[in-house]
């Protein structure tokens, strides 16, 4: 009797916590259902930036990613100012997080910095420390350093799935690993065949997103692509673009960020086309949903877009890079 009380308990517990991990929403994507024909407004607002290149506290110079916290805050990777910054909601001006020492390599610096993402679990930053060529965790509140996690890696992007595994893009070898906790070599999970075009292969990759199956979805760059590995594969299946570079409905050019959302929707931000482009699940063609009005700084522009976040509520955010800004799209609601 006592035994069975044990197991039915052990049952409802087990249940509670892969319900739990079910509706965590994977990084960058919204906890909101995004509907199949849903529409941003054109208008980009700037919330980081936007004021010029610079290095003042109101200012961001050729951002690259970003991560979008719960209460609408924004991280960003300010990579020619060395700087992680931080951008609360409705804020004209942000707070230097990581890096305020300015560009080296000591524990306290950065070198050039280009993507962010916050850990939760350890109250911590974790930064693609690019030219330092590591992986650097720094804690969130008021940390003066931090501490490499992972050396001698070109990492140009990462992500966090529900257990705490990282997954880093190794830029020069062409491939995503990722690390579980207390893991220092880590395992490839897509790419690692040599750059080419084949199946099996990428082509200096920049931006992952990991969802709820561990599938990953990865912008490659230069296949004008973005290819999704299945957890386990042994190579992955075109899901945007790969019909070359182009312009039209069917391609891509030079794929930068890219979410997924609950429908197996892919958004990815073209940096040669200037747009934000929509591809449902098992589409040849995609549609723009944000820019695609040529390239500029008129709130409805975009110039060389890279980072890309959905909010909680299913707004968008763009890290507008050659405007040095991040501009927010929000979801119609009327739609």
């Amino acid at each position: 009797m006592i035994r069975s009380i044990i197991c039915y308990f052990v049952l409802v517990l087990l249940n509670v916590i892969t319900t739990t991990q079910q509706l965590v929403p994977p990084l960058r994507a919204s906890s909101t259902d995004i509907h199949p024909n849903a529409k941003w407004t054109q208008n980009g607002v700037t919330v980081a930036g936007g004021n010029e290149e610079g290095d003042g506290i109101n200012q961001l110079s050729y951002p690259y990613g970003l991560y979008v916290d719960d209460d609408q805050s924004i991280y960003v990777a300010d990579y020619f100012n060395h700087r992680i910054v931080e951008w609360k909601s409705g804020a004209t001006s942000g707070q230097v997080v990581a890096g305020v020492n300015g560009q080296g390599d000591e524990a306290n610096q950065l070198n050039f910095p280009m993507d962010v993402i916050v850990d939760k679990g350890g109250d911590s930053l974790i930064i693609c420390d690019r030219w330092n060529r590591r992986v650097v965790r720094w804690p969130r509140r008021n940390g003066i350093s931090g501490e490499t996690i992972i050396a001698n890696i070109a990492c140009v992007s990462l992500s966090m799935d529900e257990n705490g595994s990282l997954y880093v893009i190794d830029w020069e070898k062409h491939e995503v690993r990722r690390y579980r906790i207390g893991d220092a070599e880590g395992t490839v999970v897509a790419g690692g065949n040599g750059n080419g075009d084949r199946p099996d292969q990428l082509s200096l990759p920049y931006y992952i997103f990991v969802d709820r199956d561990h599938s990953v979805y990865v912008s490659d760059w230069g296949n004008h692509r973005v290819m999704k590995w299945e957890k386990g594969a042994n190579q992955g299946i075109a899901v945007a673009g790969g019909q070359g570079q182009g312009d039209s409905l069917r391609q891509l050019s030079w794929p930068r960020g890219v979410v997924v959302d609950q429908l197996g929707t892919v958004y990815v931000a073209e940096e040669g086309n200037h747009r934000i482009m929509r591809w449902p699940k098992g589409a040849t063609q995609g549609s723009v949903i944000v820019g695609g009005n040529g390239q500029g700084k008129q709130s409805n522009q975009l110039n060389q877009p890279i980072g890309l976040s959905f909010d909680r509520y299913g707004n968008l955010y763009v890290v507008d890079r050659d405007n040095h800004r991040t501009q927010k799209f929000n979801i119609d609601s009327n739609a």
